[in-house]
């Protein structure tokens, strides 16, 4: 199977599941979004691959990022964006553009840190409420990630997700600081 076919099926159950959860009806949804309730039962069915600018209109209305809607890997916490998967949503000629890094939902409070660390240092985090999830994006250097006793090795360019609701750990292994913009969303308080 191949990486659209996967991306058409992770959108078509992805789209239904959270129409269904938002309590939706596909003329509802369509409406929101300003487009057909036809183009959304192609999509539902997967038997459609509609454009990028379709899918942040469904997106935008279900009020759920475009990574969401196009998430085909299923169960790991912690997912590592490589560089090459980074989607670029918008260009000019002149060479600006805007590059959607990683996404997640985030429910309440969201926070942005820029880190630096040096050669051969590191910083321990106590586990964050349940539901709490960060993202990092790597600019200079490469982090170490430790989450649950398991390493992962994020190089400058890529950028990584996971839950930290668990003890982690921000680390420089290397021999050239580590520079990256972490994020933290933390669920509401009911």
């Amino acid at each position: 199977m191949s990486d659209l076919d996967l991306l058409t099926q992770s959108l078509a159950r992805n789209v239904k599941r959270w129409r269904t959860e938002r309590g939706f009806t596909l003329d509802a949804l369509a409406a929101r979004a300003g487009v057909s309730r036809g183009m959304l039962i192609q999509i539902e069915q997967a038997r459609t691959n509609p454009s990028l600018g379709t899918v942040v209109k469904i997106g935008d209305a279900l009020g759920v990022s475009i990574t969401t809607l196009l998430d085909y890997e299923q169960g790991p916490k912690v997912r590592v964006v490589p560089a090459e998967q980074v989607v670029r949503l918008w260009h000019t000629d002149a060479g600006s553009y805007s590059r959607l890094l990683a996404g997640t939902e985030a429910p309440g409070p969201l926070e942005m840190w820029d880190w630096r660390l040096m050669p051969g240092e590191s910083s321990r985090s106590d586990p964050h409420p349940a539901g709490t999830v960060e993202i990092a994006h790597v600019t200079a250097g490469e982090l170490t990630l430790t989450v649950e006793g398991t390493e992962y090795r994020v190089p400058a360019g890529d950028s990584v997700t996971f839950e930290a609701g668990s003890a982690h750990e921000y680390g420089n292994q290397g021999d050239v600081p580590t520079e990256m913009v972490l994020t933290v969303s933390v669920p509401p308080v009911h």
